[in-house]
């Protein structure tokens, strides 16, 4: 049975700046290819919610590297996944 996804709003609004990066610096072209794979992805993770790493067992958080460039993180409830958020991995790492 698949999952149901939700979006917290941080993901959104980082998948919203990621977008709006893309395009300005690489045009429509790779803003395209980078949202084709962010939702296959979550496509994916609706029938196999553990193909992420576990990042904080504690937590129980996973993540996912989409391109080497940004990982999503999320969460894996009884009954949904949360996209939890998309970080930019050249930024500090203790930020995640």
């Amino acid at each position: 049975m698949a999952l149901r996804i939700f979006w917290s709003k941080k993901a959104l609004n980082n998948f919203d700046k990621i977008l709006e990066y893309l395009e300005k610096e690489f045009g429509e072209t790779v803003t395209r290819a980078f949202a084709v794979k962010v939702h296959s992805f979550v496509d994916n993770l609706q029938d196999f919610p553990e193909l992420g790493v576990l990042q904080n067992s504690e937590k129980q958080i996973r993540g996912f590297v989409i391109v080497k460039q940004v990982t999503i993180f999320y969460r894996i409830f009884d009954d949904h996944i949360r996209i939890l958020n998309l970080f930019d991995n050249r930024q500090n790492p203790k930020k995640k």
